[in-house]
């Protein structure tokens, strides 16, 4: 028997690369283009959670399971921006330079009889003090382009990550075990 197809609700190659490692191939893949600012005083979990929600929500198919996923990064109740540019990502790294903040990624799985599950990842990573030579260095590369919080931990600013506590994949942009999780309990063949 054929199982009901998996849709990613996420236009993102670090999502689709992250699934692949556990062995998880959507059928298809979906950028469902919603609109990510975050609602006047809405907490980062609560933007993080009810984001993800959108997605699922947007790209719903009959008779498929759908995931979707968000990621917030934030300094205290402060939400980072996914850098759009070179400013916004030199601000953020300005910011995060020598201190600790949270990344959160909210996972939503909806099955195809409607049943859903959500889960949350909450890690905390620490930046080593970055001289402005370090920031300027790093901007060059460009891999913090629509990044949220304007760095990528599996990329060059790794080398900056003093450390981390928590979910490495949540903080790349999917969680894979509470992903399976969710996949598993909710019926989706995943060994």
């Amino acid at each position: 028997m054929t199982p009901p197809p998996l849709v990613l609700a996420s236009g993102s190659p670090r999502r689709l690369a992250l699934l692949a490692q556990i062995g998880v191939v959507p059928e298809c893949v979906v950028s469902t283009g919603i609109d990510e600012t975050p609602l006047p005083r809405e907490l980062p979990r609560q933007a993080a959670q009810r984001l993800a929600r959108a997605k699922a929500g947007a790209a719903a198919r009959p008779g498929a399971f759908v995931l979707a996923a968000d990621t917030v990064v934030a300094v205290g109740r402060r939400m980072l921006p996914k850098a759009q540019s070179i400013e916004e990502a030199r601000r953020c790294l300005t910011l995060l330079s020598g201190r600790r903040h949270h990344v959160l990624t909210a996972v939503v799985v909806v099955a195809p009889d409607g049943k859903r599950g959500e889960r949350l990842s909450d890690s905390t990573v620490a930046f080593a003090r970055l001289t402005t030579r370090q920031i300027e260095a790093y901007l060059v590369g460009e891999e913090w382009h629509g990044k949220a919080g304007g760095y990528a931990i599996q990329g060059f600013s790794a080398a900056h990550i003093r450390w981390l506590s928590g979910s490495y994949s949540g903080v790349v942009g999917l969680p894979l075990f509470e992903t399976a999780q969710l996949l598993r309990g909710l019926g989706y063949p995943l060994p």
